[in-house]
């Protein structure tokens, strides 16, 4: 009923033979970590006795992620998001972002916050080239929010949305992840915000990360968040979307924001995925959920120049989820290995095209090692 058509959009993006996989997906996406720390504790990112936060000299310096930017972006990638932990508490996120937005071949500069210090800093990062905004807040209601968070700062939040509005970000996107029991009755509450501002709310189904508790019944599926708004009498109509759109995109009638779905748990978005990430200890993730890493800090700081980097990145993107990865540091160049789970033998890395064509289904994940969100990046 609220399928779309993707015909309209060719994807004829100019990437390097080393970020298209087997299945012909170009990664013209990459997402930055910028830190693992983070002003809230919400649960379902931070487990509750805290996460084991990697020593400051293993992450990365602004330096080695410009470098390493560079690098993806001269090979095809086209946006960039800045994600964390939470991004703003990083004292040099202006330069960052400066430097970033100058990168020849860059056309976006994202970032996902929660918000907590937004306000006061936009300007500075608009001035800087920050381009696209996402803003994380899961709840319309104060004492949840400090329930969920562990935190105060609901208010602050909210200063933030209006303060992207009048800085002319349009649309500024509110991440909301749904869970049962918790906000799942805020739904209409939540479109609402649509009404007047320019807000895209992006309904998140429940994922499942280290630490978080999930469970399916936690989980609240798009089919019913899309029956409750129907039955509160919305008319939503269906956007076309980009073939690598992570969300299903609406429109409401007699709104001037939009509202979005995130389904990555009940219909998964793999076939058009474009996306890369690089959390804030160097090391490199082909899927979110995929348990495989590569770390490029260490073969960065034992002097691997831009040309063997592109290797290892070429190799990462070529590897299975269930894979894990060791590399082995020589004089010259870096050895990529992986160890697969299910036989006992290691062999080579080095074989093009294999990244899995999705990542499996949601109970499965469940039961995949994988980090907490806040070392991965949101």
């Amino acid at each position: 009923m609220y399928r779309a058509s993707r015909e309209k959009f060719p994807v004829d993006e100019p990437v390097s033979n080393m970020l298209v996989d087997s299945f012909g997906r170009k990664h013209t996406y990459l997402r930055i970590s910028l830190t693992e720390r983070c002003n809230l504790r919400c649960q379902y990112c931070m487990p509750a006795e805290g996460a084991e936060l990697t020593a400051s000299p293993q992450l990365l310096s602004q330096n080695e992620i410009i470098r390493l930017a560079n690098i993806f972006v001269s090979s095809g990638v086209n946006k960039i998001r800045l994600t964390g932990g939470e991004p703003t508490v990083r004292k040099d996120i202006d330069d960052i972002c400066l430097q970033l937005s100058n990168l020849k071949g860059l056309k976006t500069l994202a970032m996902t916050t929660n918000g907590i210090t937004l306000a006061k800093k936009l300007p500075r990062l608009k001035e800087c080239g920050l381009s696209l905004l996402n803003i994380s807040l899961d709840t319309l209601v104060p004492a949840k929010f400090e329930f969920m968070t562990r935190r105060k700062g609901h208010d602050r939040v909210l200063n933030s949305i209006d303060a992207a509005i009048e800085l002319g970000y349009s649309p500024v996107k509110v991440n909301c992840v749904v869970m049962r029991g918790f906000n799942d009755d805020e739904i209409c509450d939540f479109v609402e915000l649509t009404r007047e501002k320019p807000i895209n709310v992006r309904f998140i189904e429940f994922m499942p990360f280290d630490g978080n508790v999930w469970n399916s019944k936690k989980l609240v599926p798009y089919s019913e968040m899309m029956d409750i708004l129907v039955r509160s009498g919305k008319e939503l109509q269906r956007i076309q979307d980009h073939p690598t759109e992570t969300a299903k995109n609406f429109r409401i009638d007699g709104h001037q924001g939009t509202v979005s779905f995130i389904t990555s748990m009940t219909e998964h978005f793999c076939s058009g995925c474009n996306r890369l990430r690089l959390l804030a200890d160097g090391n490199f993730k082909v899927c979110l959920f995929g348990p495989s890493e590569v770390s490029l800090r260490d073969p960065m700081r034992h002097g691997a120049d831009d040309s063997e980097l592109e290797e290892i990145i070429g190799a990462a993107v070529a590897l299975l989820s269930n894979f894990y990865l060791v590399f082995t540091i020589t004089s010259n160049y870096v050895l990529l290995y992986t160890f697969d789970l299910t036989f006992p033998n290691i062999y080579s890395a080095y074989q093009i095209k294999r990244k899995k064509a999705a990542h499996a289904g949601m109970f499965d994940l469940a039961k995949t090692p994988n980090r907490p969100m806040v070392h991965i990046g949101g």
